[in-house]
């Protein structure tokens, strides 16, 4: 019979719908370190090893359960490591009914789905300070970064794993509260990206509106904009596509944000362009033209990076392209110039292309580097 704690650990990596190499990628996302392997959490479940102090901790965050609880439950399995057995009047139907999964902070049983996590995590209100605040905001903005490079399809599951060590790290956050919420508000919105990439339309849908659950919370309507600007490809009248961008280029207004008012007010454009108003789209594009004036791509939101000169180049071709203009000639020339040798293919962003071997969220050029 398996030791209780080796049980327990398994039962949390199950509940949290993992395999064991998605577990330590998880644990390690917490760290900041790739020390975990599967090869170790193997070790842990046939309870050959247990984890360390420091390794409880990092396995507490992963999957969103008490750290106070599950350092208990490992002391005593540490003493019965020493007694040389495993206390077999425990069983495991014992373990079952302990109360650390039902009490998990984000509530891992409940919602192993990481935006349901989320949400839970946002009614808590509870808390308690917690010293890996500023890391987890860090990573959160990297995570971002890597986006311009990575494929959805190797970001998928890093993404969701630092989305879940924010939840377990949110209901005790106390001052670093709103600045964690925005972290884990722009980590989800990352998630649902690369699920709308990856066609996994429902779940981008429930990731986009924690995104905007997570903007009320925070009382920062910039997270909105992103919400709504990536739903808007999604949106199945255009309608609704012009709605959401309106709302959008409103929640992005105000110092620091020219970026991502920019991209918003070019999707604006974009979508007017489709739907036939050719002085809307005009319009939009002009104002997107005028905010990436006063915008610097690199030191704003995180999320903001892949609004480079050739996206918004990208963006220009695709309203001029819809409406027969014929600025779409000089402004083509005048992208093949900004490019100019690094020029291998150019490929609008289009979530209807399926791109899983390519980087996300910009213009590409040449796929898998970046531009």
């Amino acid at each position: 019979m398996p030791d209780p704690f080796a049980y327990l650990l398994l039962r949390l990596r199950q509940d949290a719908g993992r395999t064991q190499e998605e577990q330590a990628e998880a644990i390690n996302a917490v760290s900041g370190r790739d020390t975990m392997t599967r090869r170790e959490i193997s070790r842990y479940e046939n309870f050959e090893n247990i984890p360390t102090h420091h390794t409880i901790g990092h396995i507490a965050a992963a999957c969103g359960v008490p750290i106070e609880e599950l350092q208990r439950e490992a002391k005593a399995a540490r003493a019965r490591k020493r007694k040389g057995h495993t206390n077999a009047g425990e069983a495991q139907d014992a373990v079952k009914r302990r109360t650390l999964l039902g009490g998990a902070a984000a509530g891992v049983s409940a919602a192993a789905e990481p935006w349901g996590s989320l949400a839970i995590a946002l009614s808590k209100g509870s808390k308690i300070d917690s010293p890996s605040v500023g890391a987890l905001i860090d990573r959160a903005a990297e995570l971002h970064v890597q986006e311009l490079n990575l494929s959805a399809r190797r970001l998928q599951s890093t993404v969701e794993s630092h989305l879940d060590a924010i939840t377990a790290t949110l209901p005790r956050a106390g001052e670093h509260e709103r600045a964690l919420t925005i972290a884990a508000g722009e980590t989800a919105a990352l998630a649902g990206w690369v699920a709308w990439d990856l066609g996994e339309h429902d779940k981008a849908d429930a990731y986009y509106k924690v995104t905007s659950q997570c903007a009320t919370t925070a009382g920062h309507p910039p997270l909105r904009a992103l919400a709504l600007t990536c739903s808007s490809y999604g949106a199945s009248a255009p309608k609704a596509k012009l709605e959401f961008l309106s709302q959008a280029a409103r929640d992005v207004r105000g110092h620091g944000n020219a970026t991502a008012a920019a991209w918003v007010l070019g999707r604006h454009a974009e979508e007017a362009a489709a739907a036939g108003d050719e002085m809307g789209a005009l319009r939009a594009l002009e104002r997107a033209r005028f905010a990436y004036d006063f915008a610097d791509h690199t030191s704003e939101q995180a999320w903001v990076r892949f609004v480079t000169p050739y996206r918004m180049d990208s963006l220009a071709l695709s309203v001029y392209g819809q409406l027969g203009r014929p600025e779409l000639t000089a402004t083509a020339d005048t992208a093949v110039d900004r490019l100019g040798d690094k020029l291998q293919q150019v490929v609008s962003m289009s979530p209807e292309k399926p791109r899983d071997s390519c980087p996300n969220m910009r213009l590409v050029v040449g796929c898998g580097n970046s531009p």
